[in-house]
């Protein structure tokens, strides 16, 4: 009995062997596949609440506030709002009590509750510093209901870096939620038809 006819591989046995192989490098493929796109969907999903819950109302309150305030300096034919003159003080209450303290409160609520949502692993200064300024308005205006008008703005200033932060954070998450969107060969896509409009 010739043992080598045991031990040698059939072209069936070869067959079996491959379909094997290729069922477990079919399945491992699907299986990295899977974990890519379940990555990219939770990344998609932190992006998006960012988005929509976190620096999107934050961008067009601050967008908003900030025409509004231009809007308020044009209509005065100044370039800055200090100081607040005696004969423009009944407007500077009017827009501070009707448009820029509800603005400020809906951008400090969305910094307070939905904090979690911030990129940066510690919380940006900007934006504990804007909380601050809100807070110091709120005791003006608490004394402006009295009658009193001896203070005119919030003891604490105006951060500057806060609309600058806002923005660029905003701009930031809407360019990663953009790549999220769409796959590598649309990005390829993109950059060659830039390419070509030079």
């Amino acid at each position: 009995m010739d043992l080598s006819t045991y031990f040698s591989p059939t072209l069936q046995q070869n067959a079996v062997v491959l379909t094997v192989i290729l069922a477990f490098v079919s399945y491992l493929a699907t299986y990295l596949s899977a974990q890519v796109l379940a990555r990219r969907k939770d990344k998609l999903d932190l992006v998006n609440r960012r988005l929509n819950e976190f620096y999107g109302p934050l961008y067009v309150a601050s967008q908003a506030g900030n025409i509004a305030y231009r809007s308020l300096l044009n209509k005065q034919g100044k370039t800055q709002s200090f100081p607040i003159l005696d004969s423009e003080m009944k407007e500077w209450v009017l827009w501070m009590t009707t448009i820029f303290m509800p603005l400020n409160d809906v951008r400090e609520k969305i910094i307070i509750e939905k904090a979690y949502l911030v990129v940066e692993e510690q919380m940006p200064h900007c934006l504990l510093d804007f909380v601050t300024h809100v807070v110091g308005y709120k005791a003006v205006l608490a004394k402006w209901a009295e009658g009193d008008y001896s203070e005119r703005r919030s003891t604490i200033g105006w951060p500057p870096e806060f609309d600058v932060y806002v923005e660029r954070s905003y701009a930031a998450l809407k360019a990663k939620q953009t790549r999220l969107l769409h796959g590598a060969l649309w990005r390829l896509w993109q950059r060659i038809s830039r390419r070509k409009q030079r």
